[in-house]
């Protein structure tokens, strides 16, 4: 690992955080990670995103850069060495992220809390995401050009927009037992999701659907009355 003046604030489970741990892997740069605590915020995340108040913070020589894109972004500017994040063209880089703000403005939105959803929200999220995917689907066929990645060779800007969330997913396959992601619907985006959590710069810092369930269990759901 390079060494560097670099520290992320933020927590294991956010999809958010996990972008900017996966570009600091993927330009194997060594960071200090301050884990956020449940229900808190910590003095050096208010001082650090006064506006916001969110993880994840990227702090580079006392700097500090919020927002979970503009990191990756960032991250990428300044470390050049190793692979390259966003596509060196310019059409290119304009649809990896016309497509990532559709996965926050649009996608994510439509089923976030599937775990904790149940009854007809349950399955308006189920729907949502699943209609998402289809779109998804389509635009992996078309952007990643016949390889492993919406980057190509290698994991890209689009990748991690999208790849963070795949534990969550995996949550609401097991909470509801259905496939989101599957060989039948969306074959191209199953291979793929294979593919990205085996990466070595994913692997590390990707959860377990089951510990996240279980996360949702301890903090978020409550006991059945006895």
């Amino acid at each position: 690992m390079v060494k560097t003046e670099v520290k992320l604030i933020g927590a294991w489970t956010s999809p958010y955080v996990m972008r900017a741990r996966i570009a600091l892997n993927l330009k194997e740069l060594d960071y200090e990670f301050h884990e956020e605590k449940v229900g808190a915020k910590s003095e050096l995340l208010l001082k650090s995103n006064p506006v916001h108040k969110k993880i994840p913070v990227l702090i580079h020589h006392e700097k500090p850069i919020s927002e979970s894109l503009v990191i990756v972004q960032y991250i990428d500017e300044v470390w050049t060495q190793g692979p390259g994040i966003l596509p060196s063209d310019a059409y290119d880089r304009a649809i990896e992220r016309f497509w990532a703000a559709y996965v926050d403005e649009k996608w994510f939105p439509a089923w976030r809390g599937i775990g904790l959803a149940k009854g007809e929200i349950a399955e308006q999220k189920i729907n949502g995401a699943k209609e998402g995917l289809a779109l998804l689907e389509e635009a992996f066929g078309k952007i990643s050009k016949r390889k492993p990645f919406f980057g190509g060779d290698n994991i890209g800007f689009l990748d991690i927009a999208i790849g963070c969330f795949l534990g969550w997913v995996k949550v609401g396959e097991l909470v509801h037992n259905v496939g989101l992601i599957d060989e039948t619907d969306t074959p191209l985006l199953a291979g793929w999701a294979k593919r990205f959590v085996a990466h070595p710069a994913v692997k590390e810092v990707m959860p377990e659907a089951e510990d996240l369930l279980e996360f949702l269990r301890v903090n978020f759901m409550k006991p059945a009355p006895k």
